[in-house]
C-alpha cells in the first residue's frame, strides 16, 4: 500500500500561514505535561471565578478543535471541509449535565442536526453521547443490575424516549446516527439500549451506530455475541471502532474498586485488538457498517488494505474513516483525496460548556506516546515546504 499520510500539501491545504503558525505552536504547548495540567488548572479556575478568558480560548484551543459556538456557526468550516471531499459530523460537545431540561436541550439539538445532515450532503452523520439523554448514576445503576426506585424508573423511561425519538427520526430521514461510547461501568445499560434501538431500526441497513472502545479487551467478544442476536433477529449493525479515551479512569476506577482493569494490557493489545475487530466487521460487511474512528496511520492503512484485497470500492457507503477536527489532517485529508469516505467530528457548544471535551482532548494528546510530536513534525514539514517554495 503506497504511503500517502506524509503528503503534507494535501493534509494542510485548506490552511493559511497564520493557522499553521497557530497549530504548530498550540501542539508544541500540548507537547508539555506539566503545562498541560497547569493551563488545565488555571483555565478551570478562570471558568469558575468567571475570569474573562473565554477570548483567549475562542482564540487558541477553541478555534483549533471546534467548528463554533452553534451548529450556524460550524457550517463555513463544514462548506471549507467539503471543497476537498471531508465531511464533518456536528458534535454537540456539552459534558457532564445532569438536569432533566439539559437532557431535553440535547435531545432538541440532535435532533436539529439530524435536520441540518439531512438537508446537507457534507454531513453523512449526527451524533450523540448516551450521558447526554440521562444521568450516569442511572446508567451505572442498571449496569449492575440493581432494581431502580420508582421515580429513577420514571427517569429511566424519559431517557429510552429520548434514544427512541432521535433513533426513529434518524431512520425517517435516512441519516446515519453515532451513539458514542463512555466509562465501562455504565456502557452496558447503553448498549442495551443501543442494541434494542437496532432491532428496531436496522432492519434494512445500518442507520443506529454503537462504538465499541478498543482498549477494552472484551469488545470483540461482545461484538460476536451481538453479531449472533442481529443474525437471528436479522437486522444491521453499525459499529464505530475507536481506541477510546478514558484510560487513566479506567484503571484508577479498577485498583480503587478491585477488579481486574477492563483495558487491554499494553498499546500493542490494543492495537491488535482494534486491527482484529476491523477484519471481522469487514468479513461480515454484508449485515455491518464501519466508522473508523482512528489517528493511527498503520490501522488505517490495514483497512485500505483489506479494502482493496476484498475488492471493495473506495467509496462503498458502509466503511468510513473518521478524525477529530484539529487533528490528523494528514490521514483525513489524503484520504479524501485518494477518493475514501472520510468524516471530522466536529465539535460545537458554548466556549464553558466545551472546556471538559477540550481538557480531555490536550490531556489525550499528552498521554498518546508519538501522536503530538506526529503533528508537530507534519506542520513544521509543511511550514518549512511552504518557505521553500516562496
Amino acid at each position: 500500500m503506497e504511503k500517502i499520510f506524509n503528503n503534507t500539501e494535501v493534509a494542510f491545504a485548506l490552511k493559511t500561514d497564520t493557522e499553521l503558525d497557530r497549530a504548530y505552536f498550540l501542539f508544541k504547548m500540548i507537547a508539555n505535561e506539566p503545562l498541560v495540567r497547569i493551563g488545565t488548572a488555571v483555565t478551570n479556575f478562570a471558568l469558575k471565578a468567571h475570569l474573562p478568558v473565554e477570548g483567549l480560548i475562542r482564540a487558541t484551543v477553541f478555534d483549533h478543535f471546534c467548528g463554533g459556538t452553534t451548529e450556524d456557526d460550524c457550517l463555513t468550516v463544514v462548506d471549507k471541509m467539503f471543497t476537498k471531499g471531508v465531511s464533518s459530523v456536528l458534535d454537540y460537545s456539552v459534558e457532564g449535565k445532569e438536569e432533566e431540561e439539559q437532557f431535553d436541550a440535547a435531545l432538541e439539538m440532535t435532533l436539529k442536526t439530524i435536520e441540518f445532515a439531512k438537508e446537507r450532503l457534507a454531513i453523512p452523520f449526527a451524533v450523540f453521547k448516551p450521558t447526554g439523554f440521562g444521568r450516569f448514576y442511572l446508567y451505572e445503576k442498571l449496569g449492575e443490575k440493581q432494581p431502580l426506585t420508582p421515580e429513577e424508573q420514571v427517569e429511566w423511561n424519559r431517557v429510552v424516549e429520548r434514544f427512541d425519538i432521535v433513533c426513529k427520526t434518524a431512520h425517517e430521514k435516512d441519516v446515519a446516527l453515532l451513539i458514542d461510547g463512555e466509562e465501562s461501568w455504565m456502557q452496558d445499560a447503553a448498549d442495551d439500549l443501543v442494541t434494542d434501538m437496532m432491532r428496531k431500526y436496522n432492519k434494512d441497513k445500518a442507520i443506529v451506530f454503537n462504538t465499541l472502545q478498543l482498549y477494552r479487551w472484551d469488545r470483540l467478544d461482545y461484538l460476536k455475541k451481538l453479531h449472533n442476536i442481529a443474525k437471528t433477529e436479522n437486522f444491521h449493525i453499525g459499529m464505530k471502532l475507536v481506541r477510546g479515551a478514558y484510560m487513566e479512569k479506567e484503571n484508577k476506577r479498577a485498583e480503587e474498586k478491585g477488579y481486574p482493569t477492563p483495558i487491554c494490557a499494553s498499546k500493542e493489545a490494543t492495537d491488535i485488538n482494534y486491527d482484529t475487530t476491523v477484519i471481522y466487521m469487514m468479513e461480515n460487511l454484508e449485515k455491518m457498517s464501519i466508522f473508523a474512528g482512528t489517528h493511527n496511520e498503520e490501522s488505517s492503512y490495514n483497512l485500505m488494505d483489506l479494502m482493496q484485497k476484498m475488492n471493495i470500492a473506495k467509496n462503498d457507503n458502509r466503511i468510513w474513516f473518521g478524525q477529530l477536527y484539529g487533528m490528523s489532517d494528514n490521514i483525513s485529508y489524503n484520504l479524501a483525496q485518494n477518493g475514501y469516505n472520510v468524516a471530522k467530528y466536529l465539535p460545537f457548544g458554548p466556549v464553558r460548556d466545551v472546556m471538559p471535551y477540550l481538557i480531555r482532548r490536550a490531556e489525550e494528546n499528552t498521554s498518546v506516546a508519538g501522536q503530538t510530536s506526529r503533528e508537530l513534525n507534519l506542520l513544521k514539514a509543511e511550514r518549512d515546504r511552504r518557505k521553500s517554495t516562496k
